[in-house]
This record gives structure tokens, C-alpha cells and sequence, in this order.
């Protein structure tokens, strides 16, 4: 691996000397780092030593040595692109390709699925791209693929931890086409960074050193990228490589990770964890995020988990931003080196590190810069009769109501009606139509009760929890067609 050692000595080592003391310096001083300039770097781990635990795979610890060693042969055997695909579903091999992409200086793309419609899309706007994947089968006729090297594995070659600049672009992300298409996302391997360590001491993860983080969102997605990914790398903890779905997936991946364990997740996978009786290992930890929990359903999350829930507000665009938690207050607190304000284009978040300002796409109530209520997306917002309210303020009633499994309502699309109605779709299999329509009679304005409501076995979210504009656009030609 010669290519490594030369790249590494004519980019980095001469900085080295400068930041290698900060590689174990203590958290509380990492706001300070917000002055540096951009000729900083970050190293790319920041675990206690070669032999500390970095990741669990098939039941098997694998260390930081083992780890930086697989990112090598990995990196070799890259091919010589400006763009890299990672499609891998383990989560221990998106690292070592995310890893080993920086040393290449490829980007990574990380899309919100792999269709063949937004491959094809991908395949047109980055021409220098390929695909790696776990799998050996090609993912897209028009991206090249290269499989992951089985022979990487069980590797001894040593490796020092590399450092990258701050400016260094570290992958393209694209948000979830909740609203249109997916939009891409340049992120530079300083912001990532600093987002997980910020993340990191918001959270409280220096009380459970060494913490296995168990996700069940995906790696590619920003949320599971950064608190499944980044702030392991970050913060010395232990990533699972498995990706959880189905509780019983979450319940035997606890079983066999030692304490402390962390667990990231969404709201729609909680519900389907709390709704199953299968006894449930503990954990010292729980995130949530993709959309607000209602008290509730966080004050039983707690309680069968054995532990505190966090909730992470934050969208592709900027990444986390803020926390609450949810039993103890509906307020959002901002991440240190983040601070909103609003005009009368709605409300923007100044990320003090960046030096730029990103407007957000949701409805804010700000009490202070770095505190504020969220009253949902600014898409979201509907007006009939004359009052006004959010498409999240009824989901979070509907969902609210004692046996709906889940539930969103839509706005259709009724230009040149006369009268305007909202739809919702419901999961709820024990409940009948009035049961819920009496429910929600006593929770929301009666202008705003659905019509119709259509009870359906599932709603097709994606692997996040969350339901894009073609998949609502499904329910409705389906609901249409009946």
C-alpha cells in the first residue's frame, strides 16, 4: 500500500504534528474549535487505541487495527473515479468504503433508495460514478459496479489513522423526496465531523464509553450516517454492522452486543418495537428522529427500554441541529454552534462553523436563537374555511389516538373545487372508521376531520419511516381506482 503512505506524507503530514495532540483531547473543549481555519484536519477515528473495539459483525468484534486494515485493501482495489455509489447494507462495509473513498479523494453518493428511476437519474448527472455494494449482482445497467472484496476481510496490513482537511468533500447526500425529487447535498468531511462530536456531548455518550450503536436507518441516509456512523468513528464507540428492521432483528442484536448499547431508531420502528411482546434487553440510550415523537408514545419508549429517548431534529441540508427530550419538555434545543432566526422568508439556521445561513423547510415557533417549538414542514400547511393548521399537528393526533398503528393525513390535489377536504390513510386493525373519526372529533377543529378516511393494512414508508411524494401519489391513484 505504498500509494497510501506517499498520499498520506504529501497531504497531511506536515499538519499532523500541528493536531495530533487534539485526537484525544477532551470534549468540552471542542466548541473552541469553531475558530480554526480551513487548513485544519480531523483524523478519521478517535478511538483510544489500535486494539479497541471498532465494530461487531457476525458476532465477531473487529478492531481498529483490523479496521484501518481493511480500509486499505479496500482503497487499492478501487477503481480510479471522481464518484463512488455505496450501496453496501452492512453497516461495518459502508464505513470501510466510506473511509477508504476519502483516502482516494472520491465522493460518495448517498442516496435515499435505489431505484432504477433515480439510478438512471444519478447515472446522467455524475458521470464518473460507479457502485459498490455488498451484493455481486450489477444494481443499474447505466453505473458501472464493482463488488466488495471478499479477500479484504481477516487482513492484517497496518495502517496509521488518516487525517483529511476540513474542506475535503466528503459525499453528496440527497434528501428524502418528501417533497419532489431528491436534492443533492455537499458535505465536506469538517462539517460531518464537527456535527457528530457537537452531537456527541449534546448526548452524553463520554457516560457510556465504548457504547454499541444498534440502527435501524440505513447508513446512506444523513440521520444514519451521522449517529450511526460518525459518531462511532468521532467519539470512540463500537458500531453493529447488521441493519435492524422487524423488532425481533433489534431484540437479538441486543442480546448479543455487551453493555453499554445505544439505540438508533426511528418513530415508526419504536411503535412496531413497543406493539411486540417479545421481552426486550435493555439499553443504556435511545435516538430517535425522522419525524416529532408524541409524549406518549417517548414516555413508553423509556419505560420499556430502560433508558432515556432522545429525540434529534435536524434535515439533509444543515444535518442535526437540535434535541429534546421528549417526556421532559416539548422544546427544542439547539447544538452549540447553531442559532436560528427568522424574517419574513420563514426561519434560517446560521451555522457559525460554515459561516452560511440555510433557510429550514418547517414551521417554527422561536422562543430564543437556540430554542423553539417545531409546528411541522411549511409544505405541510393547509388552509380550509378559513383556518389554518399543519398536515404534523393532525398526524400527531391521529397517531395519538389508543390502537392506530399509524396514520398520515394527505391534502389531494383539488384545484378549481369548490369545497377543499383532507384524506387520511390509517393502520389501526382493531379500530373501525367511527371509532377513529369520534376520536379525532374530540382532538381537532371538525374542518379539518377527513373524508374520507381509509383504513389500509400498511402505509408504504421507506427504509427511514418516512413516505415520499410518489408514495402518497400511490394512495391516492389507489384509493382513486377503487
Amino acid at each position: 500500500m505504498q500509494w497510501t503512505y506517499e498520499w498520506l506524507e504529501k497531504t497531511v503530514r506536515s499538519l499532523v504534528s500541528r493536531t495530533l495532540s487534539r485526537q484525544t483531547s477532551s470534549e468540552a473543549s471542542f466548541p473552541g474549535e469553531y475558530q480554526s481555519d480551513q487548513s485544519e484536519i480531523f483524523p478519521l477515528l478517535r478511538h483510544e487505541g489500535m486494539e479497541s473495539i471498532l465494530a461487531y459483525r457476525k458476532g465477531k468484534p473487529i478492531t481498529v487495527a483490523q479496521f484501518l486494515g481493511e480500509v486499505s485493501v479496500v482503497a487499492s482495489t478501487l477503481p480510479t473515479r471522481k464518484y463512488v455509489l455505496n450501496l453496501c447494507s452492512d453497516r461495518y462495509r459502508f464505513t470501510v468504503v466510506l473511509a477508504a473513498a476519502l483516502l482516494r479523494r472520491q465522493i460518495t453518493l448517498l442516496p435515499p433508495n435505489d431505484t432504477p428511476e433515480l439510478l438512471k437519474f444519478l447515472s446522467a448527472q455524475y458521470s464518473d460514478l460507479y457502485c459498490l455494494r455488498d451484493a455481486s449482482d450489477p444494481v443499474s445497467p447505466f453505473i458501472p459496479s464493482v463488488p466488495y472484496p471478499d479477500d479484504a476481510v481477516e487482513t492484517r496490513d497496518f495502517m496509521e489513522i488518516p487525517y483529511f482537511p476540513v474542506q475535503q468533500v466528503a459525499a453528496i447526500v440527497f434528501t428524502s423526496g418528501s417533497t419532489g425529487r431528491p436534492l443533492p447535498q455537499v458535505k465536506t468531511w469538517g462539517s460531518i465531523v464537527r456535527s457528530a462530536r457537537v452531537a456527541g456531548i449534546r448526548l452524553g455518550v463520554f457516560s457510556h464509553p465504548g457504547a454499541t450503536l444498534l440502527g435501524t436507518v440505513p447508513s446512506q441516509h444523513m440521520y444514519g450516517l451521522e449517529s450511526t456512523v460518525l459518531l462511532a468513528l468521532q467519539h470512540g464507540l463500537t458500531l453493529y454492522s447488521g441493519r435492524l428492521f422487524y423488532p425481533k432483528d433489534i431484540v437479538t442484536a441486543l442480546s448479543v452486543v455487551p453493555k453499554p448499547r445505544v439505540l438508533v431508531s426511528t418513530p415508526v420502528h419504536i411503535r412496531a418495537l413497543l406493539d411486540d411482546e417479545t421481552e426486550l434487553p435493555p439499553v443504556d440510550l435511545a435516538i430517535c428522529a425522522t419525524a416529532p415523537l408524541s409524549p406518549h408514545l417517548a414516555a413508553a419508549a423509556e419505560s420499556r427500554l430502560g433508558a432515556p429517548l432522545y429525540e434529534i431534529y435536524g434535515c439533509t441540508e444543515v444535518g442535526q441541529m437540535a434535541t429534546r427530550r421528549t417526556v421532559k419538555t416539548e422544546e427544542w434545543s439547539c447544538f452549540d454552534g447553531i442559532s436560528l432566526r427568522q424574517d419574513k422568508k420563514g426561519t434560517w439556521a446560521q451555522i457559525v462553523h460554515t459561516g452560511g445561513d440555510v433557510l429550514l423547510n418547517d414551521v417554527i415557533e422561536l422562543r430564543d436563537p437556540g430554542h423553539f417549538l417545531l409546528h411541522g414542514r411549511t409544505g405541510d400547511l393547509v388552509n380550509i374555511a378559513g383556518k389554518r393548521t399543519s398536515l404534523a399537528h393532525l398526524n400527531y393526533h391521529l397517531n395519538s389516538i389508543e390502537g392506530v398503528r399509524d396514520g398520515i393525513f394527505v391534502m389531494p390535489d383539488e384545484s378549481g373545487q369548490a369545497t377543499v377536504r383532507l384524506m387520511a390513510f390509517v393502520v389501526a386493525p382493531a379500530l373501525t372508521q367511527e371509532t377513529i373519526m369520534d376520536s379525532l372529533r374530540k382532538r381537532i377543529d371538525p374542518v379539518f376531520l377527513p373524508r374520507p378516511l381509509c383504513l389500509v393494512e400498511s402505509l408504504p414508508r421507506n427504509a427511514t419511516g418516512k413516505l415520499s411524494h410518489d408514495a402518497v401519489n400511490h394512495l391516492l391513484t389507489e384509493f382513486a381506482e377503487r
